[in-house]
């Protein structure tokens, strides 16, 4: 089986101190085939800020230097996470023909709500309560929306992403109520030509995405990638092998790599 993770961070990500060596290493050791280094660059700073402008040649060197050093044992491909993207797509213009992909994410809240990433349980500890957390998801899935129609990413990221931060506290919370707006989007996407993402969250989320996998699947949706969002090594390929076999249950035949921004699909 071809095992892919196309969602891994170095230290070139704010979040991360892992060298790319360390990472592609642990991948290898865990018998991956495949990875796309999916470093972060969110159009706006955790707590709302406009960021500076992503810096390409760090992130192009180290892809270089380890594909030399892993050449015929591990495939490493050059990917952004890109978040919030809809609000400024400048990043691609200078993007480098060496780009393999780009997922599309949303992190924070909208600008009129602060733009604060949903990491974070404020303002008046928002998780907290049902209303709170919803009144975040109704924030979130409406830059969603305004995200899917733009062709400023291949796959589009972690659909259900701010309910890692608000089921600890509050369990019921689910993106059940937002099912019609999520077909539509999903449909935006599929027409678009673009992906959906099974983020496993370091193999702790499968079972949450059956219901969003078969939706998309029933509306044609055929491009799929897997990735545990790891941002250091013991978070590398986990859930990866779960993912496939969930994958194969919601009627999918492929999971997709790319190359130079064009999809091509690995038989499950």
């Amino acid at each position: 089986m071809y095992y892919s993770d196309y969602h891994t961070h170095t230290l070139l990500s704010p979040d991360s101190d892992t060298p790319l060596p360390l990472m592609a290493q642990t991948a290898l050791d865990m018998g991956l085939s495949e990875i796309c280094v999916t470093d972060h660059y969110d159009t706006l700073e955790p707590m709302g800020d406009r960021s500076a402008p992503f810096e390409w040649a760090p992130a192009v060197a180290q892809i270089r230097e380890n594909q030399a050093q892993f050449a015929g044992k591990l495939v490493i491909k050059l990917g952004l996470e890109l978040g919030s993207g809809h609000l400024d797509r400048s990043v691609l213009v200078s993007a480098p023909d060496a780009l393999d992909f780009v997922l599309g994410s949303i992190h924070n809240r909208s600008e009129a709500a602060g733009g604060m990433d949903f990491f974070y349980d404020v303002p008046e500890d928002a998780y907290q309560t049902e209303k709170g957390c919803y009144t975040a998801l109704d924030d979130y899935v409406s830059s969603l929306e305004a995200l899917a129609p733009l062709p400023v990413y291949d796959v589009m990221a972690h659909l259900i992403y701010p309910l890692r931060y608000m089921q600890p506290k509050c369990p019921a919370v689910t993106m059940d109520r937002y099912a019609g707006r999520i077909r539509d989007l999903l449909a935006t996407v599929i027409r678009s030509g673009r992906g959906m993402e099974l983020n496993t969250y370091r193999g702790r989320t499968l079972a949450e995405w059956a219901p969003w996998l078969r939706m998309y699947r029933e509306l044609g949706g055929e491009i799929v990638t897997v990735g545990s969002d790891a941002h250091r090594p013991n978070g590398m390929g986990q859930g990866i092998r779960e993912a496939y076999e969930l994958l194969t249950q919601c009627g999918f035949r492929y999971v997709c790599t790319y190359d130079r921004r064009k999809p091509t699909f690995q038989k499950l």
